[in-house]
């Protein structure tokens, strides 16, 4: 019945209309069925997680977020560190750029141009002296040349970016020279900065936190250093501030984290931007880890430093590396695995994923391709273990406008009208995609595993040869064949029965060692003919 039809009858009989809309329900497209049909949620990296929960801490602890400059000139390196500086400035970046050369334009640069079959002339040449003019003033940004220098020239970009090359060569040889500004490679660079233009604009006390990158000129890379990472710092500034409140913000923000004692001792590193003898190191115990692991630093700036910058409050200041914190949280001993997991950490697909990108190749397109393979589906479960030679009609009907016959047969002698393995399921397990028998007594020790701990996919070996046949019986319908025989014998491979697996899916099994077992005999064989 039509849905408007169960409508109508429900007024007069609710139970019979009830019962109607069972028959409502479609065989959804292979596609669309469970397990290949997911809905996966999206994974947040665990660095930024991280961050997002030290923005929440920081932010109920009562602190506004800032962000600091993280072009640092060097001379604020030498106001902070004193002595320490050529020792830090060791360790930073130093930033260059190319510079803006001038570029004449005489007889020989303009016989040049023509020869590339470009028309110039006095006002064209006027232009273009203009173009590198405001170019060496810093008025036009390097990335406009060459569409201003084709403007001037009134030709295509193409042809305005040949004539830069072969015509102006100083411009693709320039050199960068370095300048003095570097990257931040310690949040405290920012925080003098900050401090200077804040510390008298606002009531105390002055609480900021900013989480951010820092660069690092490491001698190399390593599972515990990287050249970038994200420091969550955070400054007190009031007219006294002692060394204790360093302890009570480092316990209030890591019992956000699970962190529940906590010890204070001092670091042997004694850097000259705080007050000898505050500089402290702040060690957390995890119950889940039940460890005590090293987790910040904190201390009192220098009034010395903090002179430099015309601040005469008191000024505590902590910090930690927010890599070190979610390393602690999640278990893992390579900060290169965690940060760029794509990147350094061995690859691995679940086998729900894999589940997720095995196909049914060939599928019935129509309504009527879908039903036949239902009812082929039904012929062969119910006669599959039928001594052969022998026939079953599948259907006898009407199917896309045309009268047609579908028999499932079985020719030779002694045999069955399907194989042994027709009735096998697939299933995933280990990065492995295998064919479990019906009979467990026919198991290995790799299926008996994979019966008990893996996926079923929810695909028979006969889901696929049916939907195989319909669609090549809808095949012959549209493209006006008479006949049809669809017959599979020995399964070896996947496409042996009609599936394909994403080569994502192909690519993680092939390079994990991993097996793709689905042999086994499926001898079947679907005849169709239009009457």
């Amino acid at each position: 019945m039509k849905r408007k039809d169960i409508i109508k009858l429900a007024r007069k009989d609710f139970e019979k209309a009830w019962a109607e809309t069972g028959k409502l329900l479609k065989k959804p497209h292979h596609d669309m069925e469970y397990p290949r049909l997911r809905f996966k949620i999206g994974k947040p990296h665990i660095l930024y997680d991280t961050i997002w929960r030290l923005r929440d801490a920081y932010l109920k602890l009562g602190f506004d977020e800032v962000v600091n400059p993280v072009f640092i000139d060097e001379e604020h390196i030498y106001k902070q560190f004193g002595p320490e500086a050529p020792a830090i400035l060791d360790r930073c970046f130093y930033l260059a750029g190319l510079p803006r050369p001038d570029i004449g334009l005489g007889l020989e640069k303009i016989n040049e141009i023509r020869k590339l079959d470009v028309k110039i002339d006095d006002k064209k040449i006027d232009n273009l002296k203009e173009v590198f003019r405001s170019y060496k003033k810093g008025i036009l940004a390097g990335d406009d040349l060459v569409m201003e220098v084709s403007s001037a020239l009134d030709v295509s970009d193409e042809t305005g970016l040949r004539v830069l090359e072969r015509v102006f060569p100083e411009i693709k040889d320039l050199k960068p020279i370095p300048t003095k500004n570097t990257l931040r490679s310690h949040m405290t660079s920012g925080w003098f900065i900050t401090l200077e233009y804040l510390h008298d604009k606002c009531k105390l006390p002055l609480k900021l936190f900013s989480i951010d990158r820092c660069f690092r000129r490491e001698q190399r890379e390593d599972s515990s250093h990287l050249m970038t990472y994200y420091s969550a710092s955070c400054v007190i500034a009031d007219e006294e501030v002692a060394l204790d409140v360093g302890k009570a913000v480092s316990e209030s923000l890591l019992e956000h984290f699970g962190f529940s004692k906590f010890k204070f001792l001092p670091d042997e590193k004694k850097s000259k931007y705080y007050i000898p003898g505050t500089q402290t190191e702040v060690y957390g115990y995890h119950p889940k880890l039940r460890e005590w692991v090293e987790i910040a630093t904190f201390g009192l700036y220098s009034p010395i430093a903090l002179s430099k910058y015309g601040v005469d409050k008191d000024v505590m200041n902590l910090g930690l590396g927010v890599e070190r914190l979610a390393m602690i949280l999640a278990g893992e001993d390579d900060i290169r695995e965690m940060v760029y997991p794509q990147i350094y950490k061995e690859w691995e697909l679940s086998d729900r994923e894999l589940a997720s990108m095995l196909r049914i190749n060939l599928y019935p397109v129509t309504e009527d391709g879908r039903r036949l393979m239902e009812k082929i589906i039904d012929v062969w479960r119910k006669h599959g273990n039928e001594p052969s030679p022998c026939s079953f009609t599948v259907y006898d009907g009407e199917f896309l406008g045309k009268n047609v016959n579908v028999e499932a047969v079985e020719v030779e002698e002694n045999t069955r009208l399907l194989g042994p393995a027709a009735n096998n399921r697939i299933f995933i397990y280990d990065g492995n995609i295998l064919g479990v028998p019906e009979e467990e007594k026919l198991d290995t020790k790799l299926i008996k595993e994979a019966r008990k701990k893996g996926i079923d996919t929810g695909i028979a070996y006969m889901d696929a040869l049916a939907a195989e046949a319909a669609y090549k019986i809808e095949e012959m319908v549209v493209t006006g064949s008479d006949a049809v025989k669809v017959r599979s014998a020995i399964a070896r491979s996947l496409s042996d029965l009609n599936l394909r697996l994403d080569k994502v899916g192909m690519r993680y099994i092939t390079s994990k060692n991993k097996v793709i077992d689905l042999r086994g005999p499926t001898f079947s064989t679907i005849k169709a003919r239009i009457k």
